[in-house]
């Protein structure tokens, strides 16, 4: 190795413990201040995603509401969704051990304790729980198998009038609105644009 070769070498190592540093997103969303942590490997590191913020927006959470963040990332739907439903709860789950862990902590950081953060896939680890309001960020290549799972242990687990609120990229719009009809028997539009589509379903009274 020739002497030219170290400063290729440090400024590999510097540069691989820049991507190891945590990275910083303060935003107040929908009135909610956070203060939120992330890392790179999990969805939208460097800012809220607009697909967030729509959902956000446009997701009606009551006081007292029991609500589950599905697919929580590093938990900004879900610290929103408990601060306003207080003294409700919200459950946050994603099947990747590091999002639950940094939404976790930015539970604590936010100084929220109405918040419980798990590892599940789906429904899988939380069968005993029943919400009033269910909402997700749904992945782009949601696949029709995996979209009609969810959608079916949302029905059996949400209480009668609960409300399923989904963001996905609007050329999955049509796709969504099957599977809301034929699960929940309605559909509603909250909101589309030119890159995503916000969309509403109920469980109806039993």
């Amino acid at each position: 190795m020739s002497r030219n070769d170290f400063p290729d070498v440090a400024a590999r190592r510097a540069r691989q413990a820049e991507l190891k540093q945590d990275l910083e997103i303060e935003e107040t969303l929908e009135g909610v201040p956070l203060r939120l942590r992330t890392t790179w490997g999990l969805f939208s590191p460097r800012r809220i995603d607009d697909g967030t913020r729509l959902l956000l927006r446009h997701a009606e959470i009551g006081s007292g509401d029991r609500c589950l963040d599905l697919g929580c990332g590093y938990g900004p739907i879900g610290l929103v969704m408990a601060h306003k439903a207080a003294p409700g709860a919200c459950t946050l789950v994603d099947t990747n051990f590091m999002a639950v862990e940094y939404a976790r902590a930015n539970a604590e950081r936010n100084g929220l304790t109405n918040v419980e953060c798990l590892l599940s896939n789906g429904f899988s680890h939380i069968r005993d729980r029943r919400f009033d309001v269910v909402a997700s960020n749904l992945p782009a290549k949601v696949g029709r198998e995996l979209l009609y799972t969810w959608l079916l242990d949302a029905h059996e687990q949400m209480n009668p009038g609960g409300r399923l609120y989904v963001v996905t990229i609007t050329g999955l719009r049509r796709f969504i609105e099957k599977g809301f009809r034929e699960v929940f028997g309605n559909y509603d539009k909250l909101k589309q644009g030119r890159d995503y589509t916000v969309a509403l379903a109920r469980r109806e009274e039993d």
